[in-house]
């Protein structure tokens, strides 16, 4: 065999094993864009306007059963987790900090796994797909896991809630 021949194999074989990572690498992006979606299918939560001009964000549920939603705290991306049980916004302390939310008072709060200390804090403005409240009260959890923001009824509590099937809508009131 000549050198060229040997050459030319080589290159070909480099070149499968290139488009079989290739494939592998677009075929892992595209399965964990679908898994993300399946976990948060509101991650660009937007809002209309409806005919007497309240603003409404619809959501649509997970296959945890669970409202996710891409919003802001102070201008800043968070993942918002619809708690209608919370009774203020719940920010987990390292992304409370990464936000630069100041500690106002600490005070133990009664919670489903029993009593924990929390700080109370206010939020700037705290904005879901375009409904936007300012001044809302909040709370930092030293012990809360993950990065996910419990949007609480400090938030919720001015808007109308409305439960149809797997969809959520959110809706101010004129």
């Amino acid at each position: 065999m000549n050198r060229s021949g040997d050459t030319e194999r080589h290159l070909g074989k480099g070149m499968i094993y290139a488009a079989w990572i290739l494939a592998l690498g677009l075929l892992t992006w595209v399965f964990s864009g679908f898994l993300e979606y399946q976990r948060n299918p509101n991650r660009y939560a937007e809002a209309s306007v409806d005919d007497r001009g309240n603003i409404e964000v619809t959501l649509q549920r997970n296959r945890a059963g669970h409202y996710l939603a891409g919003g802001q705290i102070n201008g800043q991306q968070v993942v918002f987790l619809l708690d209608t049980g919370a009774t203020d916004v719940a920010v987990p302390e390292t992304l409370a900090n990464r936000l630069g939310l100041e500690r106002q008072y600490r005070s133990v709060s009664r919670t489903a796994n029993g009593n924990i200390t929390i700080w109370s804090t206010r939020l700037e403005s705290v904005d879901l797909g375009g409904i936007r409240r300012r001044n809302v009260r909040a709370s930092i959890l030293p012990n809360m896991t993950g990065n996910e923001v419990l949007l609480g009824m400090s938030f919720l509590k001015h808007l109308e809630l409305i439960q149809r099937g797997d969809t959520l809508t959110l809706r101010t009131e004129m």
